[in-house]
């Protein structure tokens, strides 16, 4: 059944080994190093992963497994170089000048990670662990509420718009465990595993599971193979799909049920569970850490069965099943969309054609109108791909900041009315178009299959 799950984390954890910076390269916070080269030659943009505060620290695999200086790159969301295009011609092929009417989104960026750092203002990336706490203390008094007066009401009018809002405020919870994975949440590792073990335990979420293929998300977002979060498939995998399988993949509302599913067991041609701890999604030092999200994940469902023989199963399916899945699609709908759907054709890279700066560059900022503030922001994700630990209430403000060195790189998004229903629109339209990708060239655009749409539309 899982087959026709939607990936959304992809093939298998970062290779052990890290190539060394080069001599000098390593800076402080606010430093940057770059070589230019000649024009009609790529600029190689070479930055130290440490000068961009890029390092994410499991506080307690830290502890633990006490690893060496020589594999702390596991925990490094920026590569320690920036792969760039071989020679000049591909180069001025692709590039276009700000000026002129066309602009192809897949060239070569004319800046680097240094320079849209440079724009943020550095009270953007302090994280403040009272303002992240009173956050989710707000969030878990409005779940509470919620559950509460819709458990006193008992009424059939009033339970669709509780399942509505629940479903909403868990996936508000998901996003600040979210943060909580990233480092974003604070500077204390202890507290960001232990806030974020209960958050995403409290949803049917295996914490650690999660952040370590979210982490791998991060480091390879936008690259057709080794990306974890909606990557296309190649055509090849593609092809070898039943019918079945491929109209389920791409007829909503199948797509938004995927979540759970993905974690036990991933997509196509890709194999691993988030449960087990010895999955190739994670490195032999990862395993206790499996263990103990895994652990967490079978309490919480303990704790269901248990409500389940107190107050009643029916009791518990009104008060969190529904509102559970009603979560999945959101975390489905958002993150989808966060990477598809742009009303002009985005690439996805392979080969040397990828950079951690040309992938992050592909993600799409999204207006969910008043769900803006309740799911912190989170459409805010062009920024917080490139620097993840900025924190969530930070994110417009560093949007702003960078958006004039990003120029076309930046695509606004289309404003929303209260609730974001335009972008249901963007979903079923994404669907019927991205299909597949060649198995073949290093710069690719989503290809569309005719069959499965019933038309002869032009891949």
């Amino acid at each position: 059944m899982a087959a026709w799950v939607l990936s959304e984390c992809g093939l298998r954890p970062l290779p052990r080994l890290i190539p060394k910076p080069r001599t000098g390269l390593l800076s402080n916070h606010n430093s940057r190093s770059s070589i230019k080269l000649p024009l009609g030659v790529v600029n190689k943009k070479i930055e130290s992963s440490a000068g961009f505060n890029q390092i994410w620290f499991d506080g307690a695999a830290a502890k633990s497994n006490k690893r060496s200086s020589k594999d702390w790159g596991l925990k490094v969301s920026v590569p320690l170089q920036i792969a760039t295009l071989d020679g000049a011609e591909e180069m001025n092929s692709g590039l276009r000048n700000d000026n002129s009417e066309e602009f192809d989104p897949s060239a070569p960026p004319p800046f680097g990670l240094a320079d849209i750092r440079a724009a943020i203002p550095k009270h953007c990336w302090v994280k403040n662990p009272w303002k992240s706490m009173s956050y989710v203390v707000r969030d878990v008094v409005i779940v509470f509420g919620l559950a509460a007066t819709a458990a006193a009401l008992n009424n059939w009018i009033v339970w669709p718009l509780y399942w509505a809002a629940q479903g909403t405020m868990f996936w508000a919870l998901f996003v600040l465990g979210h943060d909580c994975g990233h480092g974003s949440f604070s500077n204390n590792h202890k507290l960001n595993s232990v806030v974020g073990h209960i958050l995403h335990s409290s949803i049917l979420v295996p914490y650690n599971g999660w952040r370590i293929s979210h982490r791998t998300h991060h480091q390879n977002h936008g690259h057709v193979e080794n990306d974890e979060s909606w990557h296309p498939l190649p055509e090849k995998i593609y092809r070898s799909l039943d019918a079945a399988t491929k109209s389920l993949r791409f007829t909503v509302p199948f797509p938004l049920l995927a979540y759970p599913f993905y974690l036990w067991s991933r997509s196509p041609g890709k194999t691993g569970s988030h449960y087990h701890p010895n999955s190739d999604l994670f490195v032999p030092n990862e395993r206790k850490d499996i263990i103990t999200s895994t652990a967490c994940w079978i309490a919480m469902v303990g704790l269901l069965v248990g409500l389940s023989c107190t107050i009643g199963p029916m009791q518990v399916l009104k008060l969190y099943g529904v509102p559970y899945w009603i979560f999945v699609m959101w975390l489905d709908f958002v993150t989808y969309l966060h990477h598809h759907g742009h009303e002009e054709k985005l690439p996805w890279y392979r080969g040397k054609a990828w950079s951690y700066l040309r992938g992050g560059l592909t993600t799409i900022d999204r207006d969910y109108g008043w769900i803006n503030n309740i799911h912190h922001d989170i459409g805010t994700h062009v920024i917080h791909h490139l620097f993840p630990q900025i924190p969530h209430y930070n994110l417009i403000e560093a949007t702003e900041a960078a958006k004039p060195v990003l120029g076309k790189y930046y695509r606004d998004p289309k404003k929303s009315g209260p609730i974001p229903f335009h972008l249901v629109d963007t979903l079923v339209e994404s669907l019927k178009k991205d299909h597949y990708v060649s198995d073949t060239g290093d710069v690719l655009f989503y290809q569309t299959d005719p069959q499965l749409v019933g038309s002869s539309q032009e891949k």
